[in-house]
């Protein structure tokens, strides 16, 4: 296997960062293609709970290479802080950790925007993370973003902050929110430039003169497909795209460096803010399964909604990412129950729908048409082959093979590297435990 994509099924929050990092001692570079630092990617370094929000998940391991692709909108402060926070647990390399040249900015105006933005929808809320993400991209698209590279040319900076807030001024004033100070922020992000100088780079001749070589990508995917903002549940996405095709867009790399795709689910479903969710739990069985799968966003904090496993949502999202196998995460969470919901199709007015509707308003109001298993009520925790996996968890997880057409590769059992169950021949070699054990231990000495 050469290059792999890990790429979330559901509306994010999947387990990602658990996968990335079983996988990241067999890759040479990890590479993040959109969003910025609204998302958490989790990860245990021996008993410390780590989350990162911006920088790829291969800063925890020696050696690999970290790029943060042209997709990604970057906070100056928000990266130096995850910097010092790396250093303090691991040795980093600085050298290791490249920009692009073209990923766009988030300065003050793009957080005053955002709350008003979220003031104006009232209760239709996106349930952003208030980090300023959506707004930067919305400058990204009007051609009034400022780039890393550009943060190093004072007059270029100046006159593009200077456009922004004749503008975004005038919002601020109707809405008596405090207009900016432009000198302070043209001298803040000239010294962040200055900071972010030896990091910056051209990234696509990086890549592709690394691909020459030899060497494995490892394109680590923030939120879910599902909150794509092409591809999700509109409006109520992310303001990016987080489907395999943003690598390509993301990183400056040609779609044939794209062949294998991994996706990651939870055996049962979670979403975080406002926005239709077919198959959600009642609120007891929610908040229990909201408690046993400890379901709080490692961003904000907040509680996630929690639900059933959407097997037309699945479908879904295995078709537009070219999904190769999967990952199913934390089915732990589940084996106190008597029975497990998957849900198989909606109904709306009478009709059965069978693939996933555009539109929200209609996802709003549809019926979730439910197959109930049989509970395994057995322990996964510990569990690492497949011969232990109890039976009816393995009938649970060929329904989902046959309906998806996608087999599941990798079985997670518990919080641990240890607690995976790998039935891919081809993931187990990559998947080396014994490597990542290794690995682990070399970074804490």
């Amino acid at each position: 296997m050469k290059n792999l994509a890990v790429i979330g099924l559901q509306w994010g929050d999947e387990g990602k960062g658990k996968v990335i990092d079983l996988l990241t001692p067999s890759f040479d570079i990890v590479a993040r293609y959109q969003g910025g630092h609204n998302a958490g990617h989790t990860v245990c370094i021996g008993q410390q709970r780590v989350v990162l929000h911006l920088l790829p998940s291969g800063a925890l391991h020696r050696g690999k290479l970290c790029v943060i692709g042209n997709g990604v909108v970057i906070d100056p402060q928000a990266f130096f802080e995850e910097l010092e926070m790396v250093k303090k647990i691991v040795p980093l390399d600085e050298k290791k950790i490249i920009v692009s040249d073209r990923a766009h900015i988030i300065l003050p105006y793009h957080l005053e925007l955002e709350k008003i933005q979220e003031e104006i929808r009232g209760a239709k809320k996106i349930g952003t993370t208030f980090r300023g993400i959506g707004p930067a991209y919305v400058d990204k698209y009007g051609r009034l973003g400022i780039r890393a590279g550009d943060l190093v040319n004072a007059a270029f900076l100046e006159e593009q902050v200077g456009l922004n807030l004749d503008q975004k001024n005038i919002i601020f004033q109707r809405f008596n929110f405090a207009s900016l100070d432009e000198k302070k922020i043209v001298r803040d992000y000239q010294n962040f430039g200055e900071r972010l100088k030896p990091f910056v780079r051209e990234i696509t001749a990086v890549l592709n003169e690394e691909i020459k070589k030899g060497k494995r990508i490892l394109f680590e995917g923030a939120q879910g497909t599902l909150l794509d903002i092409d591809f999700g549940t509109y409006p109520y996405v992310t303001s990016s795209n987080a489907t395999a095709g943003g690598i390509c867009t993301g990183l400056g790399l040609p779609p044939s460096q794209v062949s294998n795709v991994l996706g990651i689910v939870k055996a049962y479903t979670t979403r975080v803010g406002g926005g239709p969710f077919p198959s959600e739990a009642e609120p007891q069985m929610a908040s229990r399964l909201q408690e046993r799968g400890n379901e709080f966003g490692a961003t904000t904090g907040r509680p996630r909604r929690c639900g059933w496993f959407d097997l037309v949502a699945v479908k879904y999202a295995c078709r537009i990412n070219g999904v190769s196998r999967i990952a199913l995460m934390k089915p732990d969470v589940l084996e106190d129950l008597d029975e497990i919901p998957v849900c198989v199709s909606y109904r709306y007015k009478g009709t059965v729908i069978t693939e996933f509707p555009s539109e929200s308003w209609l996802l709003e109001k549809v019926e979730p048409v439910y197959k109930t298993f049989k509970g395994w009520k057995t322990p996964l925790k510990g569990v690492s082959s497949w011969e232990e996996l109890p039976a009816a968890f393995k009938d649970f997880i060929s329904f989902l093979e046959d309906n998806l057409a996608v087999k599941i590769a990798i079985v997670s059992t518990g919080k641990e590297r240890s607690e995976t169950v790998i039935k891919d021949r081809e993931l187990a070699e990559l998947v080396n435990l014994q490597r990542v054990k290794d690995c682990l231990n070399q970074e804490l000495n």
